[in-house]
């Protein structure tokens, strides 16, 4: 079974729907109200173990109930939850989601534990690392727990996917010891100042941020799809696949869980890509995030009927 270590945030969703969202100083009547599971990391762990991985968790949580629900749901995943952290001083992160008619959210994230974990507490995961095909992270936890994770693997030679979200500064020099990079239009502009729009700013931004060391670039373009680059004059869009979207929040990590999932098991990056592409459009299909990403059946009769 392909292993995969995850890196990252932690924090119990607070969604409701809302008929808009709202304007500064506007309150907005909304429902229903939903409570679950997510945060980048433990979205993306959730979507890895779904799809089949042996999947390490490392994050940090609170002694409190949010703490223990999302112990719960790991081990309900068959996610290892051994280096899952508790803290007794920071409460469990959360995040307040509100979901428009379109589908379309807003969130602020409040990191709570997870945005302390420390040097030695990634350490720690060392022999799991050694162990792993992929190493996934992103950049909503501490720096110093990212910088650690891309050290140990690269001691260890193992791939690191960098999800460069939710965006904030990070020592750059990291990304020379980053085998992939994952980041959004938004977060692509934070990392190279170009603006991505299309295809052709797409590739100017994928080509500056390759210089920067990462071997691989791939910018997720929402609708669009995905531009992939690996150097050189031209890149390549993988487009999505056409679904009825319900809600959006999750699909940037099921993207990314899927990703991981398929590099651990040895597809090209493009098969991988592709297949990243069916993991979010099917998580879109649902209410939430870590709920929503879905199983290796439903990816699989997913794919059966699309390739009829």
């Amino acid at each position: 079974m392909s292993k995969v270590v995850v890196v990252g945030s932690y924090v119990v969703d607070l969604m409701s729907r809302t008929p808009h969202l709202p304007k500064p100083g506007e309150t907005v009547l909304g429902g229903p109200f939903k409570m679950g599971p997510g945060g980048k990391g433990g979205n993306q762990a959730t979507a890895a173990a779904r799809c089949g991985s042996e999947v390490t968790f490392v994050t940090k949580i609170g002694n409190d109930l949010f703490g223990r629900e999302a112990l719960n749901h790991f081990t309900g995943e068959n996610v290892n939850t051994e280096y899952i952290i508790v803290d007794h001083n920071q409460s469990t992160g959360a995040a307040l989601i509100a979901v428009d008619n379109h589908s379309e959210n807003s969130i602020v994230v409040a990191l709570g534990a997870c945005g302390t974990i420390t040097e030695d507490e990634v350490l720690a995961v060392e022999e799991k690392v050694k162990e792993a095909d992929i190493v996934l992270l992103q950049l909503e936890t501490s720096i110093e727990a990212i910088v650690t994770a891309v050290k140990l693997a690269k001691n260890h030679g193992v791939p690191v996917v960098l999800n460069p979200a939710p965006f904030q500064e990070f020592p750059r020099e990291i990304l020379r010891d980053v085998a992939y990079i994952t980041p959004n239009e938004t977060e692509a502009f934070e990392l190279c100042g170009i603006e991505v729009s299309d295809e052709g700013t797409a590739l100017a931004a994928a080509q500056r941020i390759h210089e920067m060391g990462v071997a691989t670039v791939i910018i997720t373009l929402g609708s669009k799809g995905a531009f992939l680059y690996t150097g050189g004059d031209t890149g390549e869009l993988i487009p999505i696949f056409k679904v009825e979207a319900v809600d959006t929040t999750g699909a940037g990590d099921a993207f990314n869980g899927g990703f991981a999932h398929a590099l651990s098991n040895g597809y090209s990056v493009r098969k991988a890509m592709t297949f990243a592409n069916t993991v979010a459009a099917l998580s879109v299909t649902k209410i939430g995030t870590a709920p929503s990403m879905p199983y290796k059946h439903e990816i699989e009769e997913f794919t059966a009927n699309r390739d009829k």
